[in-house]
Parts: C-alpha cells; sequence; structure tokens
C-alpha cells in the first residue's frame, strides 16, 4: 500500500510538471507569474502533505483524493488553454469575442460570404477542378492571401499557353464564331485550315472579403485577362493580346439578403451552385473556346442584383443589367442604306473592323429584367441543383421612313430551366434549356433579336437554346467532359410592295421583295441550326497547395450550321472540326 501510494504521488507530481508549463504562452513569465506558480506548488505540496496523512488512516481513500486532485488539474489546465486561445483569436481579430468564420458552400472553389451555409442534408454542386480560384476560409486560404486591416485579399489567375487548329479558315481568335463558318462553296475559306499560338486566354484575379459585423460581411472580386480590341499589327510582330476587363463587382450579404453590382456574369447564366457570381460557381462549361459552346446562354455585362435566401437551398434573385438590341447585318431591312439597321448593334467587332462605322450608339428603352430562382437539394446521396429563369427585354425604333415621325416598340419575353445532378460520386449530368422572343442575344448573339416589319413596326425572334451534358472528376488529377448543345432561330419576314421591272417575288407572290430572316430566297447567313458536339479533358501533372499546379487541358469540337434557304446546287450546312490544346500554370 505504501507503495501503491508513492507511485501515485510521484505520477501527480509528473503531471503537475508536465502539464503546467505547456498551458503558459511564452511571453507569460514575468515576476507575477512565477510568485503565482510558486504559491500554487506550494499549495500542491500541503495538498499532497495532508493526503499522505489521511492515507495513513485510509489506504484507498488517499489514492482516490489523489487521483481527484490530478483531475482537478487536468481541467484546470484544459480551462487555461481555452482562454488563451480565445486571447489569441481576439488579438488577431481585434474583437473581444471570437468572430464566427463563414461557412463554405457550394463549390470547392468556394463563395462562402455570398452562398448561404448548407446542412448535411443539402449538399451544392461542386465545380470541376480546372480553376484557379481558391478556398474561403482559413483553412483553404492561398499562401498568396495577405491581410490589410480586417480584408482579406486573395490573387488568383493562370498562365495559358494555347493552341488552337479549324479545318476551315473560320477567322476566329479565341473564340469560334459560330454564324460565321463558311460553307464549302465559301472559296477561299473553306479550303484553307487555321492554325494559331497564343496566350491571351491567361487570367489574373483579385477577390477581396471583409466582415462588417456577424452577419455582414462584404466581397469584391476582379477578373482581366488579354482578349481585349486589338490594333491592327496585333499578330504580325509583337503579338500584343490588349488587357480587358472580364468581371468587377462588389456584393454585400446581410443575413438572407444580398445585393451586389457591377460587371459580372448575367444572371441569365446557368449557376453550378446558389446565385452566387463566383466564376467557379457559374456554369460556362470546361471548354477552352473563349465564345464556349453554341447555345449557352451568357453574357458577362454591368448590371445590379438583389437576391434573396429563404433558407440554406434556396435563393431567390432579381436583376437590372445592360441591354443591348442586336440585328446582325444578316437581316434584311425595309428601305435603303442604314436608316433602320444603324439603330441596332450589328455585330461588328474591334474598332479597327470594317463594319465599326455602322455601329453607332444603340437607343436602348429600358435595362434587361431577369428573374431566377435556383434549388440545391439531397436526392438520396445525389447533390441536385436546379434552376428556372425569366427575362423581359424590350426594343424601340423610329420611322421616318415609311410612316413619318413614328415610334415602334416590342416587349420580348424567355424563360430557361437548368438542371445539375450529381449520378454518382464526381459524376455530374447536365441540361440547359433557354426559349422565347427577343432573347437571340445571350445565345452566343448567333441571331437577331427582332426584324423591322415592311410598315416600320418591330417583331420580335423567336429563338431556343440547349445543352446535354456530363463533367466526370475520374480521378482528383484527372477530368472528363462532353456536351451536346445547339441554337436554334425561328424565321419572321414580311413583303413589301415594289415596282421595280421586272417584278421581284416574295414566297411565290409576284411585285414584293421580302424583309426580315429566313424568307425563301434569303442569304445563307440567316441561320437557323447551330449545333455543336465536343469532348475534352483537364489533366493535372503536377499540384501542389503552396506552388500551384500545372495542367494540361484538350477540346475536340465538330460544329455545323444550317441556313433557312439552300439554293439549287448549295450546300445544306457549313461545318467545321475545332482543336484547342493547353498549357496552363494556375496560381495557388
Amino acid at each position: 500500500m505504501f507503495t501503491k501510494r508513492r507511485i501515485a504521488t510521484a505520477v501527480l507530481t509528473l503531471a503537475t510538471f508536465i502539464f503546467a508549463p505547456t498551458a503558459r504562452p511564452a511571453a507569460d513569465n514575468g515576476p507575477d507569474k512565477k510568485d503565482a506558480d510558486a504559491a500554487k506548488s506550494d499549495a500542491t505540496t500541503k495538498a499532497s502533505s495532508a493526503k499522505e496523512k489521511e492515507s495513513s488512516k485510509d489506504p484507498n481513500s488517499a489514492i482516490e483524493a489523489e487521483l481527484q486532485q490530478m483531475k482537478d488539474l487536468l481541467n484546470a489546465q484544459q480551462q487555461r488553454i481555452t482562454e488563451l486561445e480565445t486571447e489569441l483569436h481576439a488579438s488577431r481579430t481585434g474583437t473581444d469575442t471570437p468572430a464566427t468564420a463563414p461557412v463554405a458552400a457550394g463549390s470547392p472553389t468556394g463563395s462562402a460570404a455570398i452562398n448561404v451555409p448548407t446542412s448535411p442534408a443539402i449538399t451544392p454542386m461542386a465545380a470541376p477542378q480546372t480553376g484557379g480560384t481558391v478556398l474561403s476560409g482559413d483553412q483553404g486560404k492561398s499562401p498568396l492571401s495577405f491581410k490589410i486591416g480586417a480584408a482579406d485579399f486573395t490573387p488568383g489567375g493562370w498562365a495559358d499557353f494555347t493552341g488552337i487548329f479549324r479545318s476551315t479558315d473560320i477567322g476566329s481568335g479565341t473564340g469560334t464564331t459560330f454564324a460565321s463558318m463558311p460553307y464549302n462553296t465559301g472559296l477561299p475559306q473553306a479550303g484553307l485550315s487555321e492554325l494559331r499560338l497564343t496566350a491571351q486566354t491567361s487570367r489574373i484575379s483579385l477577390k477581396v472579403e471583409a466582415p462588417i459585423s456577424d452577419s455582414t460581411h462584404v466581397m469584391a472580386y476582379i477578373e482581366s485577362d488579354f482578349n481585349g480590341f486589338q490594333p491592327p499589327n496585333a499578330y504580325l510582330s509583337t503579338n500584343s493580346g490588349t488587357f480587358r476587363l472580364r468581371l468587377y463587382w462588389a456584393d454585400i450579404r446581410h443575413d438572407k439578403w444580398e445585393l451586389m453590382a457591377g460587371q459580372s456574369w448575367s444572371l441569365l447564366t446557368p449557376n453550378r451552385v446558389g446565385l452566387s457570381p463566383l466564376p467557379a460557381d457559374v456554369f460556362s462549361t470546361a471548354r477552352l473556346d473563349t465564345n464556349y459552346v453554341a447555345g449557352l446562354t451568357y453574357a458577362r455585362q454591368a448590371g445590379v442584383r438583389l437576391v434573396y435566401h429563404p433558407t440554406n437551398w434556396w435563393a431567390i434573385g432579381f436583376a437590372l443589367e445592360n441591354p443591348q438590341q442586336y440585328v446582325p447585318s444578316s437581316v434584311v431591312f425595309p428601305g435603303t442604306g442604314t436608316y433602320f439597321s444603324g439603330q441596332f448593334d450589328n455585330g461588328s467587332g474591334a474598332t479597327n473592323g470594317g463594319g465599326a462605322a455602322t455601329n453607332p450608339a444603340v437607343p436602348n428603352l429600358h435595362p434587361d429584367v431577369i428573374v431566377k430562382s435556383a434549388f440545391d437539394w439531397k436526392v438520396g446521396d445525389h447533390a441536385l441543383h436546379v434552376e428556372a429563369d425569366g427575362l423581359i427585354r424590350s426594343f424601340k425604333d423610329y420611322d421616318n421612313l415609311i410612316t413619318p415621325n413614328t415610334t415602334s416598340t416590342v416587349t420580348g419575353a424567355s424563360a430557361g430551366l437548368n438542371a445539375n445532378l450529381e449520378l454518382f460520386p464526381k459524376f455530374h449530368l447536365i441540361f440547359d434549356s433557354f426559349y422565347g422572343a427577343g432573347g437571340s442575344r445571350y445565345i452566343g448573339a448567333l441571331g437577331p433579336d427582332v426584324i423591322v416589319r415592311p410598315n416600320g413596326t418591330l417583331s420580335a425572334i423567336h429563338a431556343g437554346s440547349g445543352i446535354g451534358g456530363f463533367e466526370y472528376q475520374v480521378t482528383p488529377t484527372f477530368l472528363f467532359d462532353g456536351y451536346y448543345s445547339g441554337a436554334y432561330f425561328a424565321r419572321d419576314f414580311g413583303l413589301l410592295a415594289s415596282t421595280a421591272t421586272p417584278a421581284p417575288t416574295c414566297e411565290g407572290v409576284s411585285g414584293f421583295t421580302c424583309v426580315g430572316y429566313g424568307f425563301a430566297g434569303s442569304a445563307n447567313t440567316n441561320n437557323r441550326a447551330i449545333q455543336e458536339a465536343t469532348f475534352g479533358f483537364t489533366k493535372t501533372f503536377w499540384a501542389n497547395p503552396n506552388y500551384g499546379k500545372l495542367q494540361f487541358l484538350s477540346q475536340s469540337s465538330y460544329a455545323t450550321r444550317a441556313p433557312w434557304y439552300v439554293a439549287s446546287g448549295a450546300p445544306k450546312d457549313a461545318h467545321a472540326f475545332i482543336q484547342y490544346v493547353d498549357l496552363r500554370y494556375v496560381l495557388p
């Protein structure tokens, strides 16, 4: 019994020397602390002596008392450690109590401040591991992150070396102009191929996050690449890829409300999770083509967005975005010259382009109005993102050519339904759809928004698009994906009386000419349908959270376009094979 008491006393003394120093911070060793430690040691010694005396009377009770004393000491040390952690957190955040860290929701590239926290029962979609955006929250911070005041600054982006091959000379840059693929009779372009090497798709970004209070959080994001307007000698001696603004917005989240303003992906663009504006949470496919796929509904433009989060799995958004009434040169207008065509954006490209003179300021009537509701559910073990959206656009023209001093307005409405289902782990099925009147500009501007009828009034063109595909993260370093997509534009035209000789005919009616889009005899630029089948992969050769990652990306596509009218002996469609390869270094 004597031996047991001595062993217990030795264990207690050893625990005192082991645990007591580990609970002290390095700087907590002043005279007052030493005196306090000495007093504590004396008290421990006295207590041990008392327990030894007590143990001579009852050995079992002495051992129990010594064990209880050891437990009390350990509890005290644990409490002191908790207090030190609290003090350390307060010194970092500048608050008296620990701040509540935002809970990450959704994509692995994260939108902690913008998307609502998720419960275990509801898991949003994860974006494919192709980008360079970093996690939100302390545990996922990029090593490049730095702090100014209470704000966290996170740089991002990547450096690209891209090779582009097209089987016909479409004359595109990093984005394929699907609406102008040459027919095999369109020589010499159809008899040539094109090959380009570029670094223009390299990208840089900066995300800034700052907590205002426990319930209010601010985030700002800017992103740029080098696909801006090109000078005339851009591809000759210096390959001067011009720096351009892709995204620049600020978002403030307060409780269930969220307000965003600036240039962002349109609210009409499909999301992977919630209604987040962060690029990784937006579905723009995993393609290298900077025009993505034929049929994707999207825009990047200025706007203001208000989002309400009723629950952690449901979001409702309302946006006012920049309008731009669009009618390409393929549409036939009444009259001659550019009287009506000059009132619309005709899609002319860079400022040095030949069509720039016919692209004046566009007289838009009011902002485009977009509403959208998104749901993120869990169906068994399968994550499901579903969203529905609507678009309202109005157009206006002035007529002093046919009916003097009159104006015409027309309003078109469109709607979309999108879904993203995790069929099994890391394998996502994707379905996007869009249809309505006056929404062609959001389908890659592949068709007209409206036409001008023979009497000078406007008519909205019906158009639709869709995407079906999959994305499969086969391994942590290998992503495989494929999509089939398409866009459709209805024909709309009218008969304009003509006194020309010989008498013209329109749709078999003599003495009339056709104005509008898609009529018999129209140019083969009046596209009825554009389709694309594409697949690709992303292979990560090397990745390190401190140094970034090195990837190889590939895209193979086959695209076709079919006109409304095919003349006798003319090809019924145009087609092209498109290949992209890319070596990418992603910032950590």
